[in-house]
């Protein structure tokens, strides 16, 4: 890896800054940090789950937490867009990018799980707000792709981050679409998000197996989780229906990347602490959520499932506690 030519080897994800010296910090304000309102929203959703299926406790604080990333997320969405209305080329110079690229899918995701959080019966505007996230998503995901076919990403580029546009999108796209009463087109999209994981799983273990990350993608890591646990849950909401025992096997598939990543856990522990480790919150929250839905349909004890629950929250919430010190010490965005 580190033959390569140094131009390879990137700005990764909070790397070399590509903005012009004295740029704003509304310039260098990233795509990335959408991870944040992802990773809530989807506990949100795993807590809300935990209500629904027993715990009475976990309906109260499903509601605050939504509505406490809702607010979060309507802020980051006014600054992005004020971002794509006064530095475009800042905008246009992440979505070239080889792996900021990828990381710009996490602000349609976002859309698309808010749109899973708040939608509701008869109103139009989140059928639309899907739409327009998933065409957002196919375009980041159809550059990504070109890129991969042609030979025309760096080697050092090939991370898990790759997943985000790809698959997330096919698989958050599936879940919202099904929330809002269209199944069939669910379906299709959960068809694409597999096809899609095909053909990109592969590529990227093959990279992974050679050796340690570059440093600056590290925290990115937590991506590689995010398959088969998001693809399981994306399942259970598509078909109500379907027993315990096809989502055991889904739960299966998410053990041996877990494994994966904790056997390169002296790999990222110590790299300094990044929103990059974000990538953790999303995966680990699905995983949750599948494992609540497990445990519901197979009629075992409701423990279990929230064993999973307070395991996700409790690595969320120091993910929360950490973004929290970047901030007040200034340094939650990357330097000019």
């Amino acid at each position: 890896m580190d033959k390569e030519n140094p131009r390879a080897r990137l700005y990764y994800l909070f790397g070399t800054n590509q903005s012009p010296q004295g740029s704003s910090w509304l310039a260098r304000l990233p795509a990335g940090i959408f991870a944040i309102c992802v990773g809530l929203f989807g506990l949100a959703g795993a807590w809300r789950r935990a209500g629904a299926f027993g715990w009475e406790l976990a309906g109260d604080v499903a509601i605050v937490l939504t509505w406490a990333v809702g607010t979060i997320w309507l802020g980051l969405l006014t600054l992005y867009l004020i971002k794509c209305k006064r530095h475009p080329q800042a905008v246009m110079r992440e979505h070239r990018h080889p792996v900021q690229g990828s990381l710009q899918a996490l602000l349609p995701l976002s859309v698309l799980l808010a749109v899973i959080q708040f939608r509701q019966p008869g109103q139009g505007v989140w059928l639309i707000l899907a739409l327009v996230a998933l065409g957002l998503h196919l375009l980041i995901a159809l550059r990504v792709v070109t890129t991969l076919a042609t030979g025309q990403m760096p080697s050092n580029a090939i991370t898990p981050a790759l997943y985000l546009p790809v698959v997330g999108g096919a698989l958050v796209g599936a879940m919202a679409l099904a929330s809002l009463a269209y199944p069939g087109w669910a379906a299709m999209l959960f068809g694409t998000g597999l096809s899609g994981w095909a053909l990109l799983e592969a590529r990227i273990l093959s990279k992974l197996f050679e050796g340690p990350m570059p440093e600056p993608l590290r925290p990115t890591i937590g991506v590689e989780l995010a398959p088969p646990a998001i693809a399981t849950l994306t399942a259970a909401v598509i078909w109500p229906q379907l027993p315990a025992d096809v989502l055991m096997i889904g739960l299966g598939v998410s053990i041996a990347p877990l494994v994966g990543v904790m056997a390169r856990y002296r790999w990222w522990r110590n790299v300094p602490f990044s929103i990059g480790f974000w990538s953790f919150s999303f995966p680990l929250a699905a995983l949750a959520s599948a494992i609540l839905e497990a445990v519901h349909r197979g009629g075992w004890p409701l423990w279990i499932g929230i064993a999973a629950l307070l395991v996700a929250t409790a690595v969320i919430a120091f993910l929360v506690l950490r973004t929290v010190i970047l901030l007040l010490q200034g340094r939650l965005l990357p330097a000019e």
